[in-house]
């Protein structure tokens, strides 16, 4: 009798690939009201983030936003100000093209969703009409409201890929503290009870394409591909 294949455990949803809330403690966005100044009383190493966290200190309460590159504990950073200054939180109209930024909102007022990962960063790009184009890590432009806030700078923790791990238990530790399924077993390799690609002599990879109303069990491979690779 088989069991349950790795999609379908990990849509039940149980502890062995569930992250621990304590990893995800601290909330990167920017409070509704930003005046003033802030500042940096200290740098966080997060295990679920992959940058290190600034927590900052403002009139009203505390926050955090992933640190920029060079980030000092004690450094004042200005919240709603027109300052270009690396660490500095402004609106988009404010800042200067060929600027770089990061922890970009969406739309005024949602606390930054774009652009937090380690060692990345948007350039402000020209101004169309009444928004503002960014172009993103990706090399694809965006357009933004100008009330869209962002911190000035590239984040801290650049090359953190550059780093061969050497021992599966790091990776192990650093997969386990944010959810991640690691090791990643190749279903061809498996029993045939364990997934529908599983067995078979040698090699005979089976169509990858899931039908359109199969069960979570089943869709599994390309999930109704425009193309396949065949001619």
């Amino acid at each position: 009798m088989g069991k349950r294949i790795i999609s379908q455990a990990r849509g039940k949803g149980s502890f062995t690939y569930r992250v621990k809330r304590l990893a995800y403690k601290y909330r990167i966005k920017y409070p509704n009201e930003l005046k003033g100044e802030g500042i940096v009383t200290q740098l966080i190493n997060s295990p679920a983030h992959s940058a290190p966290l600034a927590k900052i200190r403002y009139p009203e309460g505390v926050f955090y936003i992933p640190a920029f590159k060079g980030m000092l504990e004690g450094q004042k950073i200005s919240l709603d100000g027109k300052e270009v200054k690396e660490g500095n939180i402004l609106r988009l109209k404010d800042v200067p093209i060929k600027t770089p930024v990061y922890n970009l909102e969406s739309k005024p007022g949602d606390g930054g969703v774009f652009i937090k990962t380690a060692g990345s960063s948007a350039m402000v790009n020209r101004m169309v009409g009444n928004e503002i184009m960014v172009m993103m890590p990706s090399k694809k432009e965006r357009m933004f409201h100008p009330d869209c806030r962002a911190t000035v700078g590239v984040i801290a923790g650049a090359g953190r890929l550059e780093k061969p791990i050497i021992k599966a238990g790091k990776k192990h530790h650093m997969t386990k503290a944010r959810g991640k399924l690691w090791p990643r077993t190749s279903a061809v390799k498996m029993n045939a009870v364990d997934h529908p690609f599983g067995s078979g002599r040698g090699k005979r990879i089976k169509s990858k394409i899931a039908k359109r109303n199969a069960p979570p069990g089943r869709k599994v491979g390309h999930l109704r591909p425009r193309r396949t690779g065949k001619s």
